[in-house]
């Protein structure tokens, strides 16, 4: 057992392919997948699911930080939460201006073919995600 985890805690380490952004003890992790949350408690059983866009929530007590993550993995073994996904950014550092041209751009970008396609989906399911963090972190 790591000497970030006790046996009434949770390690949440989150990675991106630039750096460790975050290694920290946590009760209780909320995860976006791609297709719904799911909520990681203390002895959750082993899995590996598929992250999509949005928030990642860790609380610690009465604390509760946010972090925006652009999809990647996620695997939870022995009280483990690794997270591995492309970019991860504090909730806020998400900016509200940048999400809405990215999003503005993406709705009126002409696509030919299944890979534009793809591109714009995801960068419209990027732009809809740091949207409501950035919304939630200013109210």
């Amino acid at each position: 057992m790591s000497d970030k985890t006790s046996k009434s805690t949770l390690r949440c380490v989150v990675v991106t392919p630039e750096e460790t952004v975050l290694d920290k003890a946590a009760e209780f992790v909320a995860l976006p997948l791609f297709d719904g949350e799911v909520g990681i408690g203390l002895h959750h059983s082993p899995m590996i699911g598929r992250l999509g866009c949005g928030e990642l929530r860790i609380r610690s007590g009465s604390e509760t930080d946010r972090y925006y993550v652009d999809g990647g993995f996620v695997q939870i073994a022995d009280n483990v939460v690794s997270v591995l996904t492309n970019r991860s950014l504090a909730a806020d550092a998400v900016d509200a201006e940048v999400a809405q041209e990215l999003l503005s751009s993406a709705l009126g970008s002409k696509v030919a073919g299944d890979d534009q396609l793809a591109i714009r989906d995801r960068t419209l399911s990027q732009a809809r995600a740091q949207l409501r963090m950035a919304r939630k972190a200013s109210s």
